[in-house]
């Protein structure tokens, strides 16, 4: 039974003839500079010794992030503003690109907060969190006499 709900099919919000339409100005304002239009992905792997975060985040420089920990929270973030100006006879042209992302996560309880390192090289942010190391509880045995 129809309830008069008729299914919906999305669309693109501008069909393709659009799209060579404004091509010569996208070719034009494109200033050749990759932004990052999305959140970076995120890999976490375990060792024995510790988790690791690493994060793909080219065209940044070190001193575009920041990493801070609050109690149990560690938060990511990156903001990188870029400003180029071309100038000619008949023409200024002025570009403004703005990236910035954050990301946070929840530490486990087995972290040592005060030896957290962080690194970038080569387009990738890596960060070690150390973890505690919990000495193992040694069984003795022993045969108990009974009385």
């Amino acid at each position: 039974m129809n309830n008069g709900n008729i299914p919906v099919k999305r669309t693109e919000r501008f069909p393709a003839v659009f799209d060579d339409f404004f091509k010569p100005w996208r070719e034009w304002f494109d200033s050749g500079w990759e932004s990052i239009s999305t959140v970076p992905a995120v890999n976490i792997t375990e060792t024995d010794g510790s988790y690791i975060i690493a994060l793909a985040a080219p065209g940044l420089k070190k001193e575009d992030f920041k990493v801070n920990v609050d109690g149990d929270l560690i938060t990511i973030s990156a903001e990188k503003t870029n400003r180029t100006e071309e100038k000619d006879e008949r023409y200024t042209r002025k570009e403004y690109n703005f990236t910035s992302f954050s990301r946070s996560f929840t530490l486990p309880e087995n972290i040592k907060g005060d030896k957290i390192d962080a690194r970038y090289e080569n387009g990738e942010l890596t960060i070690s969190l150390p973890k505690l190391v919990v000495e193992n509880k040694t069984t003795t045995h022993k045969k108990i006499e009974i009385k």
